[in-house]
């Protein structure tokens, strides 16, 4: 049984919350400021037994407060833990390597994840991500530019979108 912390500040975007393990890496996130919405989004063998609210969680509440700044990078080094099949989690990885101010379609997604018939597996991937903002399904928009579901909301991801391109 594990404990992990969790915090929630305020965003340009509207309340922003991240739910953390003892060794820092995030293990949900998202544009509410009820941490119970993320307990679900998570893997059921990656829940903790106890959550503690902590206002400061270190390096994770610094990306946060840089990436809403317009410094998108600083989100990049702070370690996710999420557990799916093969290709989710491949998917995962690759979103994380869309850069800041670009987006790509839920295909464009499938073919960099290596399976470019997989458009709706790429779709899924988005859906269940459990850690918006550090993997960026935000950036992922339908063909012919769409806004596209976003669990948070689509004026949520809009916003997230026109900063990007805003700083970029």
């Amino acid at each position: 049984m594990t404990t992990a912390h969790w915090s929630t500040q305020d965003t340009h975007a509207g309340p922003f919350t991240a739910i953390v393990a003892p060794d820092g890496a995030v293990l949900a996130s998202g544009w509410t400021s009820d941490v119970d919405e993320l307990v679900p989004v998570m893997s059921p063998s990656l829940r903790p037994g106890e959550l503690r609210e902590k206002r400061d969680l270190g390096a994770v509440t610094t990306a946060v407060n840089r990436y809403h700044r317009g410094e998108f990078d600083a989100v990049d080094a702070i370690a996710v833990r999420q557990r799916s099949g093969e290709f989710l989690s491949h998917s995962w990885d690759v979103l994380r390597t869309v850069p800041a101010g670009k987006s790509v379609t839920y295909t464009e997604l499938a073919a960099l994840a290596g399976r470019p018939d997989a458009a709706r597996a790429a779709a899924s991937a988005c859906a269940r991500n459990a850690c918006a903002l550090f993997v960026p399904c935000h950036r992922v928009l339908r063909v012919g530019g769409a806004m596209g579901g976003f669990r948070w909301g689509v004026d949520v991801k809009r916003r997230l979108l026109d900063h990007e391109r805003h700083f970029a």
